[in-house]
């Protein structure tokens, strides 16, 4: 059983589970800190409610004075401030980051939960949980809470991740592979005449110039390696359960989850940009409360 690191109910709202009392305790603001190696998000959520979302680019070695500076100020994007934020949860990648996270929680004596393998309410069935990613961790719990077991997280960042979650709400793995733009911006520096292009959806696979035939193989080829890994990986979720791959939910996320192209992905139930935030958010009401949040996450 995880340890209670705190007392304190964290945002709960009357609403949940239909009871009607007051909560005991009510925090002014969650702020939920996503930490990955492109981009810090950030998403303010009040009574369960993500209320704000605001991104950065991610300073690998900044320190914990930098690293706080440039959370005020986009904290203050959205007239808020730390004054406002009464708890802290992360998911980082990024240790040099993590620590800095931790020492900003410290001074500023604000409650701080990590997600790590040792947090993050799920049975982890791999062969090292320790390495698992914490952003998948939380995206799994997410999709687990939110949409339903089994599912497939699919996460579109700097690395294509697919995430899976068993019948039982166990994290069983999942796939990785290079990111949509690390790829274009491999092909564009290691070769002499390939140049930066828009990543836009074109009219034919077949290309007729240098850059429509850029966009075709990166393009449908990203779709066609997300659509493959997608099927395989559902097949196996609904072998293991005894039922119908259909009946697996696949979730897609990430940064690049709104493009046009990504949506237009086949099998996908539900598309998520904020699921790791959300995530985040359930996170800290489970381990700081020792209950689910049910209800006011999707907005």
């Amino acid at each position: 059983m995880l340890p209670r690191m705190s007392r304190r109910r964290l945002l709960r709202t009357p609403a949940i589970g239909g009871r009607g009392d007051p909560p005991a305790y009510h925090p002014a603001m969650l702020l939920a800190v996503d930490i990955g190696n492109t981009n810090i998000t950030l998403g303010l959520f009040k009574a369960g409610a993500l209320t704000a979302t605001r991104r950065a680019a991610t300073h690998v070695r900044a320190s914990a004075d930098e690293l706080e500076l440039m959370l005020d100020g986009l904290l203050r994007l959205d007239d808020a401030s730390f004054a406002d934020v009464s708890a802290i949860a992360c998911a980082s990648v990024v240790p040099n980051l993590t620590t800095g996270i931790e020492t900003i929680a410290e001074r500023r004596e604000r409650t701080l939960v990590v997600a790590t393998a040792g947090t993050v309410p799920l049975a982890i069935r791999t062969d090292r949980p320790q390495e698992v990613g914490a952003d998948r961790l939380v995206n799994a719990l997410a999709a687990a809470r939110l949409h339903g077991t089994p599912a497939v997280v699919v996460d579109f960042g700097t690395a294509t991740t697919l995430d899976c979650v068993a019948a039982d709400g166990a994290y069983v793995g999942g796939a990785i592979a290079p990111g949509l733009e690390l790829g274009l911006e491999a092909l564009a520096a290691r070769t002499a005449k390939l140049p930066r292009i828009e990543l836009r959806t074109p009219d034919r696979a077949i290309g007729r110039d240098t850059v429509s035939a850029m966009q075709s193989g990166t393009i449908f080829g990203y779709q066609a390696l997300a659509s493959g890994l997608l099927a395989r990986v559902r097949r196996e979720l609904a072998d293991a359960a005894g039922i119908d791959p259909a009946d697996v939910k696949a979730i897609l996320t990430g940064g690049l989850s709104a493009a046009p192209w990504a949506r237009a992905l086949e099998g996908i139930d539900a598309i998520d940009p904020d699921l790791t935030l959300k995530g985040l958010a359930i996170l800290n009401a489970e381990v700081s409360g020792g209950e689910p949040l049910e209800l006011g996450l999707l907005r």
